[in-house]
């Protein structure tokens, strides 16, 4: 299948190109989608969907019968001006592939190639549902991302098993990592008002004031972690923004705090919850008071210990096992995680890191891959899914 895979390594690197050019933000895929669609038409022998999820596109190449095996690619960029200067940049001011869906994206289509073909050289058995997924960076108006809103518009409806890959620029080309059990983290968001009652600088006594109150706050939610979590699990409680005042003889009303809980573990997502506002109550032992929004995030990702072996064995196959890594736990979110409460399914990352060793982090200005990862990424996943079909492999197993 890598030899395959590698025989279309133009093609892919062509799309791949073509979506870094014009990128489009979450629920804004439109030419995306439509590329993808058309692309998917050009191939041939599918069920074709869209609008799934708003912008997404649902293929189905199969018998119609046995089992079914999705695959997902996300399509959204990130708001980012880039500064690259690659002949393929991003010719949308603010708007950037810094995350690889562009490389997911042309891999998916580069799949479902190899599958159209190998379906017409074996005889197998089942369905593989190509899942083009938009927003996987963001949420809509109503705290919904992608993955959700696929799976309301029925993208999962009779699937087994499902898996996906994601870009790793700072692993070599030719190396892949994965791990069963957790993978990504749940992450929520909590914005907090600390309320006092303002006035002037000169007149501190005369004041409640918030800015008075932030200290022990910012104390006890940077311990919570350190001294409320249980020590053998892994959590974290970050601020982002603090806000408060105009001016410097004058004591603010109020002072806003934005933040990140990250964990893996449901009951120490609870838990960070309630210890937010056990620090926020602080404010009332100073005579004020306090408001809290929590924002739930994406759940954290679970990679099934089966389908993990699938792709873990298949990549040693095709790349040598030396070549297949062991994956640490990201406190990075992934809202992959909600396909994989609805069916097993794991996440396969793939190295993408440019031979000149210059770092190209995600989400930054200057991201890129070594696209020789986008035939690996192919062959990896049509080959797990041809062994699928094959009855090579099974949740059993």
């Amino acid at each position: 299948m890598l030899n395959q895979a590698k025989a279309l390594s133009q093609e892919l690197i062509r799309l791949r190109r073509d979506f870094h050019h014009h990128p489009e933000l979450g629920f804004q895929e439109v030419r995306t989608a439509r590329v993808v669609a058309e692309t998917l038409q050009e191939i041939g022998g599918m069920t074709i969907r869209t609008g799934v999820g708003k912008t997404g596109v649902v293929a189905d190449l199969g018998t119609g019968s046995g089992p079914t095996i999705a695959i997902r690619a996300d399509m959204d960029a990130l708001p980012i001006l880039e500064k690259t200067e690659a002949e393929y940049a991003s010719i949308n001011p603010g708007v950037m592939h810094a995350c690889g869906h562009d490389a997911h994206t042309a891999i998916l289509l580069g799949v479902a190639h190899l599958l159209k073909d190998t379906f017409a050289q074996n005889n197998l058995q089942g369905n593989v549902r190509f899942l083009f997924q938009p927003a996987e960076e963001v949420a809509d108006s109503e705290g919904i991302s992608g993955a959700p809103r696929m799976i309301e518009d029925g993208a999962l409806e009779g699937v087994d098993a499902i898996i996906a890959l994601h870009m790793d620029s700072t692993s070599p080309c030719s190396t892949v990592s994965i791990q069963c059990g957790w993978s990504s983290a749940a992450a929520d968001t909590f914005d907090a008002w600390l309320t006092g009652t303002g006035g002037h600088g000169a007149f501190p006594h005369l004041n409640t004031d918030p800015l008075w109150m932030l200290a022990p706050v910012l104390m006890a939610l940077h311990g919570i972690v350190a001294r409320r979590v249980d020590p053998l699990k892994a959590a974290v409680v970050s601020l982002g923004q603090v806000h408060a005042g105009k001016a410097s003889n004058v004591i603010p009303g109020e002072v806003y705090l934005q933040g990140t809980l990250r964990s893996f573990d449901p009951e120490v997502r609870e838990q960070l919850i309630v210890e937010v506002e056990r620090a926020l109550e602080l404010t009332r032992s100073l005579g004020g008071d306090y408001r809290l929004k929590i924002e739930r995030g994406y759940p954290a990702g679970w990679n099934d210990p089966t389908v993990t072996n699938w792709l873990s064995s298949v990549s040693a196959d095709l790349l040598g096992a030396e070549q297949v890594k062991p994956e640490c736990m990201s406190m990075g979110a992934e809202d992959f995680a909600f396909m994989g409460q609805k069916a097993p399914g794991a996440m396969i990352m793939v190295g993408a890191a440019k031979a000149d060793g210059l770092v190209r982090n995600h989400h930054t200005d200057i991201f890129d891959i070594d696209e020789q990862a986008l035939p690996i990424g192919a062959a990896i996943l049509a080959e797990t899914a041809r062994r699928f079909l094959a009855g090579e492999l099974s949740l059993g197993q």
